[in-house]
């Protein structure tokens, strides 16, 4: 399980782009890393809309943004196009790294247990440790409650 004050655990996803991002490409700044369950549902919506009408503190502050979520590099494409999101979504199908990151979790609805991502939020330092970790955040308050830890 990844600790405050701890090492990041390192990966390397596709991004939106189609591009392989490394998490090691962006140590000198820090990293707001965030996993969310499924591109254009209401909570994830509002959660990165939340975080490009401020986008400009985001920056002021140095910090690279990354959504992590189980859906394709090509359904990101789509939700990024659709709400003019400035910042890099990364496919992670397989869970590998919300497995690590301990954010594939057993959920319940209407009675069902099943798999799923929880919206958690991890604040990596310059130098690669995680500074914050933020589980179960609400979409409305996300981006002024990760700014206020940057």
């Amino acid at each position: 399980m990844v600790e405050e004050g701890e090492p990041a655990p390192t990966f390397t996803l596709t991004s939106d782009s189609g591009e392989d991002v490394s998490l090691e490409s962006f140590r000198g700044q820090p990293v707001v890393l965030y996993f969310y369950p499924k591109d254009d549902t209401p909570g994830c919506t509002a959660q990165a809309r939340g975080i490009r009408d401020v986008w400009g503190e985001f920056q002021k502050k140095g910090a690279v943004v990354l959504g992590v979520s189980p859906d394709s590099p090509r359904k990101h494409v789509k939700f990024r196009e659709k709400y003019g999101l400035p910042f890099t979504l990364l496919s992670d199908e397989d869970h590998a790294v919300a497995d690590e990151y301990g954010t594939w979790v057993e959920k319940s609805m209407y009675g069902k247990t099943y798999m799923g991502m929880e919206r958690s939020t991890f604040v990596i330092d310059a130098d690669g440790n995680v500074a914050k970790i933020m589980r179960k955040v609400k979409p409305a308050d996300h981006a002024d409650d990760v700014l206020a830890v940057l």
